[in-house]
This record gives structure tokens, C-alpha cells and sequence, in this order.
């Protein structure tokens, strides 16, 4: 697990926002995977809530790398 500090700079050029959004994305990635290994460890609806929210994580996660894409010029 990894702390947050600061605040994240949007970048006010083409290069910039793009590292950001592949950064965010990766970023989001790893946090996906921890929330998933801890609903591993918990039982019932508490599990089931976590995994939920993994699921919502990922789509909108989903979207973000199809941003990244579109900046990109990948589409």
C-alpha cells in the first residue's frame, strides 16, 4: 500500500496531460488490485460490497485508458 501526498499538477500542455493520464491510469490499476485482495479477506456483504466497488473502479478506469487512446491519437 502507498500513501498520497500533494497534490498533482494537471499540466497545462499536451505532453504533460497525457503522462498524467497514463500515470493515473496505471496508478488506478494498482489500486484495483489492492481493494481486490482485500475483499479476499473479508466475508459476506462487506466482500461483496468491495467487490462491487472493484467493478465500478475498473469501468471507469476502462473509460480513462479509451481518454488516453483519443490524446493519443490511438482511436
Amino acid at each position: 500500500m502507498h500513501m498520497h501526498g500533494g497534490s498533482i499538477n494537471a499540466g497545462s500542455n499536451p505532453n504533460e496531460q497525457t503522462a498524467l493520464l497514463a500515470y493515473m491510469v496505471a496508478h488506478n490499476r494498482s489500486h484495483a488490485d489492492e481493494l481486490h485482495e482485500l475483499a479476499h479477506g473479508l466475508d459476506g456483504e462487506a466482500a461483496e460490497l468491495v467487490h462491487a466497488a472493484v467493478d465500478l473502479f475498473n469501468e471507469g478506469n476502462a473509460k480513462l485508458e479509451q481518454a488516453l487512446k483519443i490524446v493519443k491519437g490511438e482511436n
